[in-house]
């Protein structure tokens, strides 16, 4: 029986703003397993994000534990969590955060720099290896200048894949993105998790987007409201073909 990819029990998070107390997650419970596609759900300030936050070990909790491939990193040092973050945790974040003044094979390479040391040969050979995965292999010499927001998303992507994780998080990743351009993206995601294997956890407010994953957790004022299987999932492979028929039907009509 595999090790769940994520449990957590009775998580708290309260932020101290000056001597205003102000409770982000109040005691949230559930387990995430090898391979699923979450995509948590909810208003601002619902607490979805603090959450990704403490599963990614980018914070500790106030109270309650966070088991990762089951390890409890609840209580671990700063340390410990940065380098539990570099081995088995992937990040995307809507704004890309590319290095403005470097290539795409640069940016993907940059994770690696931060670990034991690895031969810049070998770097490039993975970095590139990356970028074949999400689409962008004859673009790996541009700079993010030279890229469209979504070539520049899949930079991010291949950035976080770089070092294998087990677990990838993803906050607002189509949020500044065009719809067919976003449906790219999910495409990806969509594949990461069905040929890696993966475990995806996605935050957004669109609840579109949220019908691409396999299971919607929605938060509101700090607790988990609804956990459920998505009924009718949305494939991007399916849609971008129908979106490109329905766009050369278009073209064929303004043409005649």
């Amino acid at each position: 029986m595999s090790v769940p990819a994520i449990v957590v029990r009775d998580l708290v998070k309260t932020y101290h703003l000056g001597e205003v107390e102000v409770p982000a997650l109040r005691g949230v419970s559930l387990t995430i397993d090898p391979g699923e596609f979450v995509a948590l759900t909810g208003p601002s300030g619902s607490g979805k994000s603090t959450f990704m936050h403490l599963i990614g070990c980018l914070d500790r909790p106030t109270s309650g534990t966070c088991l990762l491939n089951g390890r409890d990193v609840s209580r671990l040092s700063k340390r410990e969590l940065s380098a539990v973050r570099n081995r088995e945790i992937g990040f995307v974040f809507q704004g890309f955060n590319l290095l403005p003044r470097t290539s795409a094979l640069e940016n993907v390479e940059l994770p690696l720099l931060y670990g034991p040391p690895i031969p810049a040969r070998e770097r490039r050979r993975r970095a590139a290896e990356a970028l074949e995965a999400v689409g962008l292999g004859e673009r790996m010499h541009h700079h993010p200048n030279q890229l469209s927001g979504g070539q520049q998303q899949r930079v991010a992507i291949a950035r976080a894949l770089i070092d294998n994780p087990s677990l990838l998080l993803a906050d607002e990743p189509t949020g500044n993105l065009d719809s067919r351009t976003s449906i790219e993206v999910m495409g990806i995601f969509q594949r990461l998790n069905l040929e890696r294997g993966i475990t995806i956890v996605l935050v957004t407010h669109e609840p579109d987007i949220a019908e691409y994953a396999t299971r919607i957790i929605a938060f509101r004022d700090g607790r988990v409201r609804r956990d459920h299987p998505v009924a009718a999932r949305r494939f991007a492979a399916e849609e971008l073909a129908r979106f490109d028929a329905g766009l050369e039907e278009e073209l064929e009509e303004r043409s005649a």
